[in-house]
């Protein structure tokens, strides 16, 4: 049994090795003159103008919530389109069930104006 476990002890041993060998190796090549302007956050090439740490309005997370959530939902269209012929009409029934509780989740969000950014 335990002779199953010697890949995973080796991947776990060059891991060890490989891991602060690569990043000393940044280290000693990377150039380090820090300064004022490098350490600056960065805004799409303007100057910042406010606290990184500010207060977000709620809007922004709901629109991120929902973009994963019907982005995760979508996700489940390309198994499907994969194993298409296999699922036969069964599949395109079930399918379709799928896109009309999408579309109107979709519908219902837009509606109410989650998707707004003003």
């Amino acid at each position: 049994m335990p002779q199953n476990y010697v890949p995973v002890f080796i991947f776990a041993a060059v891991l060890v090795v490989l891991l602060p060998l690569t990043l000393l190796a940044a280290k000693l090549v990377r150039p380090e003159n820090p300064s004022k302007t490098k350490l600056m956050p960065y805004e799409c090439g303007i100057d910042p103008v406010d606290n990184a740490r500010g207060r977000y309005t709620v809007r922004f997370y709901i629109i991120a919530i929902l973009f994963v959530v019907f982005d995760v939902e979508t996700i489940f269209l390309f198994p499907w389109a994969v194993k298409f012929k296999a699922l036969g009409l069964f599949g395109f029934v079930e399918i379709l069930i799928f896109l009309v509780i999408l579309i109107a989740g979709y519908t219902w969000v837009w509606i109410k104006g989650a998707l707004e950014w003003v």
